[in-house]
C-alpha cells in the first residue's frame, strides 16, 4: 500500500513542478482521478488548466483527447458517429475523441445544452450509444471540463442538475508574484529545451491507479465522522435549523450523490496524507470543492451577494465537530 501510494504522490510532486502555483488543482484532479470521477475547472485564461490535465495523462501513460467546446459542435463531435463503408456495403462505428482515459473538455458552457448532454451522459453511464448500440468507455475514465467565469457573451451555462454530475467543481487563481516568477523560468527552461526536475519520477500505469482505487476503499471512516458528515449535508437541505442567518438562502441542498462524493473524496485527501482512518480534517479540505456546485441559493441570497462557499463555511461553523 505504502509503495503505491509513494508513486501517486511522487507524481503530484512531478506536477507541480511543471504546474506553478496551482497545488490545490492538481490535488483535486488527482483525487477525482482516484475516486472515478469528473472535475469541472473554472479559471481565467492562461492558468495551466490544458497542461495540468494534458501533464496527468502523460504522467499515467494513458491516452489523452482535447474537445474544444464551440457552438457550432455536434453530438457526434464528441461520441463519434456510424460511417457507411462502400468497399463493405457496411455501416462501421469510428469512435469520437471521448474514447480516451482522460478528457479534455475546453470552456464547455461554449456549446449548448445537445451537445453538453452528450458528454454528460457519458461521465454518468461510462458508455456511449449511438445507432442502437452500445460502446464501453475505458475502466480509467474521466473528464476533465472548463469554464472561463469572465466571458459570458456566446455561452451556455450548465443546469444545476447536470453540475452534479461532477465530482469536483474546482476555482482556481492567479498565481502570486513569487510563483509568476518560477513560471517566467519555467517557460524559458522549456524553450531551450532544458529540465528543471528534480524529481525521481517513474510514470504509472493505468492498472496501478484502478488498484490504488481498491486500497482507498479499505480507509475507516468512524461512526462519529461519518455522522458529522451527514450533519454537513442535512445542513444544506435544512440550512436554518443549523444557523438562523441562513434563514431563506438556499433553495435546494445537497443530493445524496453529494454525501457519496464527499465521503470518497475525503477518504482519499487521507489516504494521501498516510493515514487509514479519515478525520475531519479531510471533509474540510475537500468540502467546498464537493458542495459548491450542489448547493443552489434562493433570489434573496444572490441579491445580497452571498455565495455557496459562503454557506459552506458557515455550516462548518455551526455544525459541531465529532
Amino acid at each position: 500500500m505504502a509503495e503505491l501510494r509513494d508513486k501517486i504522490i511522487g507524481l503530484k510532486n512531478y506536477m507541480e513542478e511543471h504546474i506553478i502555483g496551482q497545488e490545490d488543482l492538481v490535488k483535486k484532479l488527482i483525487i477525482t482521478m482516484l475516486a472515478g470521477g469528473h472535475a469541472l475547472v473554472e479559471g481565467a485564461p492562461g492558468l495551466a488548466k490544458t497542461k495540468a490535465i494534458k501533464t496527468l495523462a502523460e504522467s499515467i501513460k494513458a491516452t489523452y483527447n482535447r474537445i474544444q467546446f464551440t457552438p457550432d459542435l455536434l453530438p457526434s463531435d464528441i461520441t463519434g458517429s456510424d460511417v457507411y463503408v462502400a468497399s463493405t456495403g457496411k455501416f462501421e462505428f469510428r469512435k469520437g475523441p471521448v474514447f480516451a482515459n482522460l478528457v479534455l473538455a475546453d470552456e464547455i458552457n461554449r456549446a449548448p445544452a445537445k451537445v453538453q448532454s452528450a458528454l454528460l451522459e457519458a461521465m454518468a453511464e461510462w458508455q456511449v450509444s449511438v445507432g442502437g448500440n452500445r460502446y464501453e468507455l475505458p475502466k480509467l475514465f474521466m473528464v476533465m471540463a472548463t469554464q472561463n467565469p469572465i466571458e459570458h457573451e456566446g455561452t451556455y451555462n450548465l443546469p444545476e442538475a447536470q453540475l452534479d454530475r461532477f465530482l469536483l467543481y474546482i476555482k482556481i487563481d492567479q498565481p502570486n508574484a513569487e510563483n509568476e516568477r518560477k513560471i517566467l523560468k519555467l517557460v524559458r527552461n522549456e524553450d531551450k529545451n532544458q529540465t528543471i526536475s528534480t524529481q525521481d519520477f517513474e510514470k504509472l500505469t493505468v492498472e496501478e491507479v484502478l488498484e490504488a482505487r481498491k486500497q482507498i476503499l479499505e480507509v475507516y471512516t468512524s461512526e462519529a465522522v461519518e455522522e458529522y458528515l451527514v450533519q454537513l449535508i442535512m445542513g444544506t437541505r435544512h440550512a436554518e435549523k443549523y444557523e438562523n442567518s441562513l434563514q431563506g438562502m438556499v433553495r435546494f441542498g445537497a443530493s445524496p450523490r453529494a454525501t457519496i462524493a464527499l465521503d470518497k473524496c475525503s477518504k482519499i485527501n487521507a489516504w494521501l496524507e498516510g493515514r487509514d482512518f479519515v478525520t475531519p480534517e479531510d471533509i474540510h479540505a475537500v468540502i467546498y470543492d464537493v458542495l459548491r456546485h450542489r448547493i443552489v441559493l434562493s433570489f434573496e441570497a444572490q441579491a445580497e451577494g452571498i455565495t455557496t462557499d459562503d454557506v459552506i463555511a458557515s455550516l462548518l461553523k455551526a455544525v459541531p465537530l465529532p
